[in-house]
């Protein structure tokens, strides 16, 4: 795929302003696309957009194709008229800088089931929700059920379910299906919205240049509809519970390594059907975006196998993926997709070699983090110098500390003057000299997180690989903080370094 010489910005959704407690489709959202174009700039990158479990994160998703349904605007519900003004009630004390999901939820929550109510009292758009339904049903009927008999146990994971609907004997299906019918059908409302909503706002951002990026993690949640649906394709034992489970081992984001805990893929059995449910899911991840990042495009050359139940990620094992193999079928399929891989990490030399070749034949330029880069080596391969034009530039990602608070709080002594001398800079707005070495390299995409476009410090920061809970996933950007002065600023970067649209 040809990438033209770009750049753009990292901001999920869901850390957007708005008067709802999470970011959303709303105008801010429309507001956030204006201030891209504004700024010259023509990506917009976001995190996985499918709903979150575990610890709310977007990496940890009840379903491969589903929408967040936290998402959905409440105030684009009132102008489709699912909603009204009068349905919105009181509503918690949200903070304007942090997501406070426990109290999102249950209000975020209950004006979506208003809005179906209100819909299921009226005749409007009935035509359209049953199209939505129809075209979506390979996965939509699955994911829709799997949630009405997740909240009919409390919340329980799947595997705690009688053993009639863990492996789904089809009379029991049948029966939920019945007894569960309107929260079913409810779920599916919910993600008609959901795609009603980001489609318009997809098009929007098109419409002016916007390309979005978005974001498929290669391993799916133990606690979803896609592991419950489809349990032959994973290494699971005769009782369906895993054997194996996924994650990195020690790096430089954890000394005991990353125990993610996916299940694994058998790449085998997927083989066999020409990796059906996978040409999918890349068909639905190109509905929602232009362009698409591949969370660990590393694993499907070799990945880590960790055994079930182990406390680290420390004693696993390499495993080979499916490698070209694999990208030639898709390819064959859906034609040249345009995908980044996230080739980070610890490689030895066979691995290095095999993902470069990978990457090659496909075109699948590969993240280039400056964050990573001041460690005093010149032939260090994320300093811009030894970058290849087929390569996305980052000054920090969604796991990374803010710049600053890398500048201030992370990096050594050591690295801190190397940046120094290697910027030729007093770093005292290390935020915004990261930004320019991106924007100057000759990577043909550049890509900054919101946070250091606003120079934010370490209390910004979206994730910390290998933690859990708050404040992870919870950082919101506070109104108008992306004003004009920024995007003069921005694009005038952009401009010098012919990145402009």
């Amino acid at each position: 795929m040809v990438f033209p010489r770009s750049s753009g910005i990292l901001l999920h959704p869901t850390s957007l302003p708005s008067p709802f407690g999470i970011g959303d489709f709303g105008q801010t959202a429309y507001d956030f696309v204006d201030f891209l174009s504004s700024a010259g700039q023509s990506c917009w990158q976001v995190l996985p957009l499918s709903p979150t479990g575990y610890a709310d994160s977007p990496y940890q998703g009840l379903s491969a194709f589903a929408g967040n349904p936290m998402l959905i605007s409440p105030a684009k519900l009132i102008e489709a008229g699912h909603l009204t003004e009068s349905d919105l009630g009181s509503q918690p004390e949200f903070q304007d800088h942090n997501i406070d999901f426990g109290r999102l939820i249950p209000y975020k929550t209950r004006l979506l089931d208003r809005a179906f109510a209100n819909f299921k009292a009226s005749s409007r758009q009935v035509e359209a929700f049953g199209h939505f339904c129809q075209e979506n049903a390979c996965w939509l009927d699955d994911f829709a059920l799997f949630l009405a008999i997740k909240e009919n146990h409390g919340l329980e994971p799947w595997s705690n379910w009688e053993p009639e609907l863990r492996t789904r004997e089809p009379d029991a299906l049948a029966h939920s299906r019945s007894a569960l019918a309107a929260t079913t059908e409810n779920h599916k409302f919910r993600q008609w919205q959901f795609f009603t909503q980001w489609g318009a706002l997809k098009s929007y951002a098109n419409n002016r240049g916007i390309r979005i990026i978005g974001d498929i993690p290669i391993f799916v949640s133990l606690d979803s509809a896609d592991v419950w649906a489809n349990p032959g394709v994973y290494c699971f034992d005769a009782d369906l519970t895993p054997t194996a489970v996924s994650g990195v081992p020690p790096d430089y984001f954890s000394e005991t390594g990353q125990l993610w805990g996916h299940p694994l893929y058998r790449w085998d059995v997927m083989a066999q059907n020409g990796y059906a449910w996978w040409i999918a899911r890349f068909r639905m991840a190109l509905r929602q975006a232009d362009v698409l990042r591949i969370d660990h495009f590393r694993g499907f050359h070799n990945y880590w196998e960790v055994p079930a139940g182990a406390a680290t990620a420390i004693h696993g094992r390499w495993l080979y993926g499916p490698g070209a193999q694999f990208f030639r079928t898709v390819t064959e399929a859906l034609g040249e997709v345009a995908i980044i891989a996230e080739d980070l990490g610890d490689f030895d030399d066979e691995s290095r070699t095999a993902i470069d070749a990978l990457q090659d034949e496909f075109g699948y330029p590969g993240m280039r983090v400056l964050q990573f880069a001041f460690n005093g080596n010149p032939r260090d391969p994320f300093l811009p110098h030894n970058y290849s034009h087929d390569s996305i530039a980052y000054t920090g990602t969604h796991d990374n500390n803010t710049s600053i608070g890398w500048f201030q709080n992370d990096a050594t002594e050591q690295n801190r003057d190397f940046a120094r001398r290697y910027l030729h800079s007093d770093c005292a707005d290390i935020a915004w000299d990261l930004i320019r070495l991106a924007w100057s390299s000759v990577a043909h995409t550049a890509i900054t997180t919101a946070q250091d476009l606003l120079s934010l410090g370490k209390d910004a920061r979206m994730n910390t690989p290998g933690t859990i809970g708050a404040p992870n996933w919870g950082w919101r950007m506070k109104p108008g903080a992306l004003n004009e002065r920024v995007a003069l600023r921005l694009r005038e970067l952009t401009t010098i370094y012919g990145r402009l649209p």
